[in-house]
């Protein structure tokens, strides 16, 4: 069989990187082309994204991509793009951009949610999404730009989640992807569309999206312009799971359904797949959420503050360029057994993280910790044992056992924060692939191509072309 190469763009909260990736025909072997950053732009006040730039740096990794391949005289097969959820971008009638999209963490959405159930109560919200309630949810930030006046809501002719903007601006054609936009609180899993009845809470109509698509769905090829720009042809993009925890979810290498999963980066996201929408008062009270995954499956899930609060102490304590492995194995020298809840509010953005971890220390009776072995100790601690916490309750929901835990995305890599939710877990963490999302982006870019027809091949592919490690408890 042929060898076909895909290019994967995996855009995470404030970096991205670009994925080149050759398939065999029984494995997958990525190598990263370009990595970039494009910080939260403070704007009078908000916090936009940059996505000129953004689409600049897909356009510097697809030139990158035709220059890589003419060397052996190779060519591109395809494109897939990934992203965070929720945020979406808005298009003028001729295609140009309006405005900058707002970023997520901008702090106008505080108190979002009490807002909005003045319009609609949480639990017909719930009821017809099954989505946690986050106040950045797309739903809640539509309603907050409404009722703050803003102008781009009914100027827009397109409302776009961010890898289907991407997309657009690359091909022309206007989709929405059906896993990016279930994180919206908008799309109801019982009709599989956006809900009416929310949209017109907060004064759209569905004709302001584009029309549902699911992961394997090809969006079109890339514009005269781009192809110009790139040095590339006719080469099509393909709506990948196009929220980065879809894909990450479906590079999980593994040959059964006796598994959770925990997705470790910014945010951890501990969840099941699930064959439907888990939604009732139970999963509502746990304020659990369905996300769309592929072939109809969901992901039933929570999202956990992750990596989040020790990326922010790490910088506030002026240790940005430290080895990581060596701060984690720090833990050993500290004796602080303070445990914070990492999901409280006042880790979400606070002016100083190390602050917030001693305020919150201090208001629940817990140590204050003082050097930097006991704050990686504290983080560590705390998370692993929210994840533990949620597992419990998560397993309550599941059809299948829960036999172990597969994390993957960077967060895999830490050996010392693997061993820790083992132990706390009580059940075998399989930590890997680091890349899952890169490499489920690409899987998908297989089933557009015609390469890869089911989830069970996608997994074949994916267990052929990754290496994992296994931690079992040890208390």
């Amino acid at each position: 069989m042929d060898k076909t190469y895909h290019l994967a763009i995996d855009l995470g909260a404030t970096s991205g990187r670009s994925i080149l990736a050759g398939y065999d025909g029984d494995n997958v072997v990525m190598s990263e082309l370009t990595r970039f950053h494009y910080p939260m732009l403070p704007i009078r006040g908000h916090l936009f994204w940059n996505l000129p730039l953004i689409y600049q740096e897909v356009i510097k990794a697809m030139k990158a991509a035709a220059e890589k391949l003419s060397e052996s005289g190779s060519e591109l097969s395809s494109i897939g793009i990934d992203t965070w959820g929720c945020d979406v971008a808005y298009f003028y009638a001729d295609g140009s951009l309006a405005g900058l999209p707002y970023c997520y963490r901008d702090t106008h959405t505080e108190g979002a949610v009490d807002e909005y159930s003045k319009v609609i109560s949480r639990e017909t919200v719930y009821a017809k999404t099954g989505i946690q309630f986050m106040d950045f949810n797309t739903l809640f930030q539509l309603h907050t730009l409404r009722r703050n006046g803003a102008k781009v809501i009914d100027s827009a002719d397109k409302i776009l989640w961010m890898p289907d903007a991407v997309a657009y601006m690359l091909t022309g054609n206007a989709v929405t992807e059906y896993t990016v936009a279930s994180t919206s609180e908008m799309l109801n899993p019982a009709t599989g569309d956006l809900d009416v009845e929310l949209l017109d809470s907060v004064g759209l109509s569905r004709s302001k999206f584009g029309p549902i698509v699911q992961p394997g769905h090809i969006i079109g090829a890339i514009l005269p312009q781009v192809q110009e720009a790139t040095g590339l042809g006719e080469i099509p993009v393909i709506a990948v799971a196009g929220h980065d925890t879809a894909s990450a979810v479906i590079g999980v290498p593994t040959p059964d359904t006796d598994y959770a999963y925990l997705s470790c980066g910014t945010w951890s996201l501990l969840g099941i797949e699930s064959p439907e929408a888990i939604i009732n008062d139970k999963s509502f009270g746990y304020n659990f959420t369905n996300e769309g995954g592929i072939d109809g499956t969901t992901r039933f899930l929570k999202n956990i503050c992750g990596l989040w609060i020790f990326e922010r102490v790490r910088a506030e304590l002026g240790l940005q360029d430290a080895d990581i492995s060596k701060l984690a194995a720090s833990c050993h020298d500290s004796v602080c057994q303070s445990i914070i809840n990492p999901d409280d509010p006042s880790f979400a953005n606070p002016r100083s993280m190390v602050e917030a971890i001693n305020s919150y220390c201090r208001d629940h009776g817990e140590e204050v910790p003082v050097t930097t072995a006991d704050y990686v100790q504290v983080i560590y601690r705390s998370l692993a044992h929210r994840v533990a916490e949620m597992l419990d309750v998560l397993k309550e929901f599941s059809t299948a056992p829960v036999r172990r835990l597969h994390v993957i995305g960077g967060g895999s890599r830490n050996s010392h924060l693997m061993q820790m939710l083992a132990d706390d877990c009580g059940i075998p963490v399989v930590a890997g692939p680091a890349e899952c999302t890169a490499l489920g982006n690409v899987l998908v870019q297989l089933r557009g191509c015609g390469r890869a027809e089911t989830l069970a091949d996608m997994r074949r592919i994916a267990i052929n072309s990754t290496e994992t490690s296994t931690f079992t408890p040890q208390v």
